[in-house]
């Protein structure tokens, strides 16, 4: 399984961004995908999780209210949308697939494929 974020960019605060993450090979029905944010220094923490069927959604504390987390699987594409977006969501976001006992558990305790690159989002004040 590789995954290949984009949709990253410069944004103003208040602003908005939808980002998203190719998954491929055929397990993206059967996964729970994830969406993380890392800033530097600090570790990589998961904002958002999403169960293989869409049905079930998880959000870390820190975010919720504010993104929105959907997958398209004839794309074997997932989604993030951030909306009204402030500096402190600059960073480098992530998403990776996982099995999970539940669908849509949180990432914590579960192994990850290989990381891809992520996509950069900066915030402008």
């Amino acid at each position: 399984v590789q995954v290949e974020e984009s949709g990253g960019g410069l944004v103003q605060a208040g602003g908005s961004l939808r980002l998203s993450c190719v998954v491929s090979g055929n397990t993206f029905r059967t996964t729970s995908i994830a969406w993380y944010r890392q800033v530097p220094g600090k570790e990589r923490e998961w904002v958002a999780a999403i169960g293989g069927d869409g049905s079930i959604i998880h959000y870390a504390d820190s975010v919720k209210g504010r993104l929105t987390i959907s997958k398209d699987d004839a794309k074997n594409t997932a989604f993030l949308q951030i909306n009204s977006l402030n500096p402190e969501y600059t960073a480098v976001y992530y998403c990776n697939s996982y099995f999970s006992d539940t669908p849509g558990d949180p990432p914590v305790r579960y192994g990850t494929f290989a990381w891809g690159q992520g996509t950069q989002v900066t915030v402008a004040s």
